[in-house]
C-alpha cells in the first residue's frame, strides 16, 4: 500500500453517533466512504445479481449470508485501489474479519463506546429516512425541516423497534457478536476506542487521533 494511503474500519453500536463520526472523517481527512448497508440497498435497486440474492434473503426475514456480503465489500475495496477509504458495517464476523485483512491493507479500526443508557435515551427521538437509511435525531442531529429528510423533502418516520426495551436488546446481541471482533482486531495492534456521551464530546479525540496517524 501507498504509504500516502490510509485506510479505516469504524465500529459502533446502532445510535452511536457512526453516522455523524464518519461523515466527519470523510470530509476532514478526504477519504472514501463505505457502508455495507449502503452497498447491499444499491444492488437491490440496481437488481444486480448480487442485490437479488440479497433482496430475497431480507424478504425471507434472514441474515445475507457471509459470502455475499464479503464478495460485495471486496468488490467495491477493489475499485478503490487509489483511494483511502473509511469502511462501515463491515466486518461483522470473525470470517469477514479474516477475508479483510488477507485481502487489503488496514491501518486501523476505530470504535466508539457510547454508554448504553445514552444510546437508548438518543434512540427514542431517532427519526429515520427510510429508503436512503439517513437518520437524525430530534435535539442532536435535527432535520432541517422538522419530519422530512435533508435530501428529498420525503417523510422521516420513527422505527418500531427503537422503543428502549428493543433496543437495549439490540444493544446486547451487538455487544456479544462484535466482542471477538475487538478482541481480533486488539490482538493485531489495530484497535482504538473513543468514549463518551456525544459526538462532539468523542470527535476531537478521533479527529486528532488521524491527524497523528495519517501524517
Amino acid at each position: 500500500m501507498s504509504p500516502n494511503l490510509f485506510r479505516a474500519v469504524l465500529m459502533g453500536a446502532p445510535g452511536s453517533g457512526k453516522g455523524t463520526v464518519s461523515s466527519r472523517i470523510v470530509k476532514t481527512f478526504s477519504m472514501k466512504y463505505i457502508s455495507s448497508g449502503d452497498l447491499l440497498r444499491s444492488n437491490i435497486e440496481q437488481k444486480t445479481d448480487l442485490g437479488n440474492i440479497a433482496d430475497q434473503y431480507i424478504r425471507d426475514g434472514k441474515l445475507v449470508p457471509d459470502i455475499y456480503i464479503t464478495k460485495c465489500i471486496l468488490s467495491e475495496l477493489e475499485k478503490l485501489k487509489s483511494k483511502s477509504w473509511l469502511l462501515d458495517g463491515f466486518p461483522r464476523t470473525l470470517d469477514q474479519a479474516d477475508e479483510l485483512l488477507h485481502t487489503e491493507p488496514i491501518n486501523t479500526v476505530i470504535n466508539l463506546d457510547v454508554p448504553f443508557d445514552v444510546i437508548i435515551d438518543r434512540l427514542k427521538s431517532r427519526w429515520v429516512h427510510l429508503p436512503s437509511g439517513r437518520v437524525y435525531n430530534i435535539g442532536f442531529n435535527d432535520p432541517a425541516v422538522p419530519g422530512k429528510d435533508d435530501v428529498t423533502g420525503e417523510p422521516l418516520i420513527q422505527r418500531p423497534d427503537d422503543n428502549p426495551v428493543a433496543v437495549r436488546k439490540r444493544l446486547e446481541v451487538y455487544e456479544a457478536c462484535t466482542k471477538p471482533l475487538s478482541t481480533y482486531f486488539k490482538q493485531r495492534g489495530l484497535l482504538v476506542t473513543f468514549s463518551g456521551k456525544t459526538t462532539d464530546e468523542i470527535w476531537p479525540n478521533v479527529k486528532k487521533y488521524l491527524e497523528e496517524k495519517i501524517k
